[in-house]
């Protein structure tokens, strides 16, 4: 072979090997946007990476995504309502997008204000338990197709999974500086379920998978043996709240509607 021809030959080998590397460098990991407010950011687990919204390492989201092989965008806001995810988080959200999860619409009816009440001694939280049930019934669901809508139209090659809350008592009052009634336990686990239940059914209307958490996350509750929410706490704001167990959990249950 002429020196000409061996030159050629091995500029051709090197031209080839370069092309295949930067294809390989252009293949860029899916999209994963996790959404919501304090369930799907982390708050109960102690572990922040961000002040400000609390999103932690140990949420599912975060524990999710290297298991998936995808790169997170983790947008889950503590505090958030649907105007919040609507103004602040869908932006993240584009065609190339590959995975999202969304929980949302438990600071839209108040829920977290009601358990407050509701643990006030001598006092009867039923009325705002009913107020934020009528929320739930007459006001979310509005609420919610604005965001499921956004996620649609920006996403719409997206897997999205929708996350439902946990019922968080078992009856029991351990919690002695948190006077919650085994009656008014009940009436907010019953809340639990009548949100999820509008949650799931305008999850439905768009296709998205609704991720039913209340099974799973029974006999784990506030006051059982093997607690994945956190009973009253110091800080407050990690009260009621999934901890890492729960978390964990959760990335085991979620994971599944994504993939």
């Amino acid at each position: 072979m002429s020196k000409a021809r061996k030159l050629l030959t091995t500029l051709l080998v090197l031209a080839t090997t370069a092309l295949a590397g930067a294809g390989v460098a252009q293949a860029a990991a899916p999209g994963y946007v996790a959404l919501g407010d304090s369930y799907a950011s982390g708050v109960g687990t102690r572990q922040y990476t961000d002040a400000n919204c609390k999103r932690s390492a140990a949420a599912y989201p975060s524990l999710i995504a290297p298991r998936i092989g995808a790169t997170l965008n983790f947008q889950a806001c503590s505090g958030a309502k649907t105007a919040d995810v609507l103004n602040n988080q869908v932006a993240a959200l584009n065609s190339t997008t590959t995975y999202v999860s969304i929980a949302v619409g438990g600071n839209d009816i108040g829920f977290a204000s009601v358990i407050e009440k509701c643990a006030l001694p001598f006092y009867d939280c039923t009325g705002d338990i009913n107020k934020a049930l009528d929320a739930a019934r007459n006001t979310l669901p509005g609420s919610l197709n604005a965001v499921y809508t956004q996620i649609h139209n920006r996403a719409p090659n997206a897997k999205v999974a929708v996350v439902g809350y946990p019922r968080l008592f078992n009856g029991q009052e351990c919690n002695l500086l948190a006077r919650i009634s085994s009656k008014e336990q009940g009436q907010l686990n019953a809340g639990a379920d009548v949100l999820d239940e509008v949650v799931k059914g305008r999850a439905a209307a768009y296709g998205f998978t609704f991720v039913d958490i209340r099974g799973p996350f029974t006999g784990h509750a506030v006051c059982d043996k093997a607690e994945w929410i956190n009973g009253l706490s110091n800080p407050i704001s990690e009260s009621y709240h999934p901890n890492t167990n729960g978390h964990a959990a959760l990335a085991d249950l979620v994971q599944p509607a994504l993939t």
